[in-house]
């Protein structure tokens, strides 16, 4: 295995798996030695079609021929193709496109906000987060984020967030009955970095009938849920209810960087001024996404996600049954899984996660104690099959 020299010009943000990759093709990707492993990580959920999907090559390099780039000055036919697009498989009415999930749900954020100020007539709007939750990098995602470890060294964080527990209604009710000027609940349908953790249908549709009755925002993180990776477009489908305003990135472009604030009409208050952006929905980002969404429609994809999600979530339990001394258990949606380590298991995730690797399968952590497995949607049976073999391999060898 290829072991990496740290870059005195790269600033070291991340902890880097000593590997170089350089191709991809479908599910799996190779890297500078030629060795070939098994992708579910997909970019963290984010290669929606895989690699090198032949719909989504020919896309991105026929409009790099045509336009890549225009100023949101002027119209975009493609940007109005693909939010009628959106709109037309969810309950949104309008969407604004920006470039990252963190972007999105800071414009989600924003306009909560303004909602509140110019509808509700506050002062001083709160949101309600969950702990243990991950909204994004920037200073009022960051602030939104429940997890302390992600804020620490970054105050002054931003004002006007509150935390509750994830999954109880009980201690929501009261936190809301107990302040003032709340304005919005911002949640994940499914907790993605927080563990894996799904979010309790009854729970989601107590939030939605309390927002209801209280006149408050409900605003739903799709970053990671949404497009499909539940085996529904949006993860909010799983838990039958609709939120007001949701965001959604990652999977949207398959890999190109887009991210979208969809909301339904009543809340769409920003005015010209009020939110900007000079990359989001430019032509090349938007005919991406339109692909992977004609992809996702046309090519029966939801229908593998829940059926390679049921395969997956079938043979993860059978290794929680297999080593009862290491698992927990397994949780989470389609292809969104997770497979929980005992708080007393002799490994944590990161290292399950370097021994699968040298299996030849990629695997992504989801806080410390729970391994994430997010595919590509269109992975088969048999690779979800080799990647639990790769998989059980690994575990044997500890």
């Amino acid at each position: 295995m290829t072991t990496l020299l740290q870059s005195s010009a790269l600033m070291p943000t991340y902890n880097r798996f000593p590997v170089r990759l350089v191709r991809g093709q479908g599910c799996r990707v190779w890297d500078d030695q030629g060795r070939e492993y098994l992708d579910f990580v997909a970019g963290i959920a984010t290669c929606t079609l895989g690699h090198a999907h032949p719909r989504l090559v020919q896309a991105i390099s026929d409009q790099i021929q045509q336009l890549h780039h225009v100023s949101n000055l002027y119209h975009i036919p493609l940007q109005e193709e693909l939010a009628a697009f959106l709109t037309q498989h969810s309950c949104a009415d309008q969407v604004f496109f920006a470039n990252s999930g963190a972007e999105a749900n800071e414009g989600a954020i924003k306009l909560a906000r303004k909602y509140a100020h110019v509808v509700r007539g506050y002062t001083h709007p709160v949101i309600v987060t969950a702990q243990a939750s991950f909204h994004g990098r920037t200073l009022a995602t960051l602030t939104a984020t429940g997890q302390p470890k992600y804020q620490q060294h970054f105050d002054p964080l931003v004002p006007g967030f509150v935390y509750v527990p994830y999954n109880d209604l009980a201690a929501l009710t009261r936190t809301v009955l107990e302040l003032e000027e709340v304005a919005a609940i911002l949640l994940e349908p499914l907790q993605g970095e927080g563990g894996v953790r799904p979010g309790e249908r009854d729970y989601f549709q107590g939030v939605r009938q309390l927002c209801d009755e209280r006149g408050i925002l409900l605003i739903l993180d799709e970053v990671q849920t949404g497009m499909g990776r539940t085996g529904y477009w949006w993860g909010h489908e799983y838990l039958g209810i609709e939120p007001d305003i949701f965001s959604a990135a990652k999977g949207l472009g398959g890999g190109i960087p887009i991210g979208a604030v969809l909301c339904k009409e009543p809340y769409s208050v920003f005015q010209p001024g009020d939110h900007a952006s000079t990359y989001g929905g430019n032509p090349l980002a938007c005919r991406a996404a339109l692909t992977v969404c004609q992809v996702i429609a046309e090519e029966g994809l939801l229908e593998n996600v829940r059926q390679r999600g049921e395969q997956l979530r079938r043979g993860l339990q059978a290794l929680v049954a297999t080593y009862p001394e290491l698992f927990q258990e397994a949780r989470g949606w389609g292809l969104i899984q997770g497979l929980v380590l005992h708080p007393n298991s002799p490994w944590q995730a990161a290292e399950v996660v370097q021994r699968a690797l040298a299996k030849g399968l990629l695997l992504v952590p989801a806080g410390p104690q729970v391994l994430r497995f997010v595919p590509p949607l269109i992975v088969t049976a048999a690779e979800v099959d080799e990647a639990l073999e790769r998989l059980a391999a690994a575990l044997a060898d500890g």
